[in-house]
């Protein structure tokens, strides 16, 4: 029986190469956007190509829209096989990197949390019986080093001088998540790791970063079939939480 996997903010970037890779791995793919328009666009680009790919509408904030997805993957398939949390903003106000910890709004705050955090748990939570429908279920929930405490507290790393601090704090309260959430299914067919894609070039990398986005999908992708849980990984080896 074909895996069935879901990949959230799959219109474009990331999302979107993440989606093809596990397509031509053989994957049925649910491609989730809150765009419409992008998101059947973004479909037909793998449809074209011949890969099982399939459109649903998610805005991960939507209580109503999550819950009317559950219920289509629940009869439409049964079961859920992979998870990959990809859909992530940076707030505008942020976008320059600098460390925003002394001025930053609650606003920013909240509205960055709702999408990179509050919304993901929630989502991945009303999944979770399905998932465990699954032989081999596995969530992937796409971090950032930039959200690793010891990374951001080490001043002789290149990364350490990025601090936006709403964006930062929400991929660290998403990689506590999967340490949590990796131990309460310890006991499962269930594997939750969180994944550095790397510094890519998306809209939210920008164009001068080094990595294409089929080399920033892999780790998403691998970790779509890993035999172990609770690491926080980037390419095949483990980054420190």
């Amino acid at each position: 029986m074909k895996r069935i996997a879901l990949v959230t903010g799959a219109n474009k970037g990331l999302g979107l190469e993440t989606a093809r890779q596990l397509a031509e791995e053989g994957v049925t793919v649910l491609m989730a956007s809150r765009n419409k328009e992008k998101g059947a666009t973004a479909v037909q680009k793998l449809k074209v190509d011949g890969l099982d790919v399939e459109f649903v509408q998610l805005e991960v904030t939507n209580e109503g829209e999550v819950e009317a997805l559950v219920h289509h993957i629940d009869t439409t398939y049964g079961k859920l096989d992979i998870l990959v949390n990809n859909a992530g903003i940076m707030h505008h106000a942020e976008a320059t990197g600098a460390n925003s910890t002394e001025m930053v709004k609650a606003e920013v705050l909240r509205e960055t949390f709702d999408v990179n955090f509050f919304g993901l748990v929630s989502l991945t939570q009303k999944l979770l019986p399905l998932l465990k429908k699954s032989e081999s279920g596995r969530i992937v929930n796409v971090s950032s080093i930039l959200g690793s405490n010891t990374v951001q507290s080490d001043e002789t790393s290149p990364w350490s001088g990025i601090k936006p601090f709403a964006y930062n704090a929400s991929k660290s309260a998403l990689n506590s998540f999967t340490v949590h959430l990796a131990a309460a299914l310890k006991d499962t067919n269930i594997k939750v790791n969180s994944a550095h894609p790397g510094w890519v070039k998306t809209d939210l990398g920008g164009q001068n970063a080094p990595l294409e986005t089929p080399e920033g999908a892999m780790t998403s992708v691998s970790l779509s079939s890993a035999d172990f849980t609770g690491k926080f990984v980037h390419n095949g080896e483990e980054i420190a939480w």
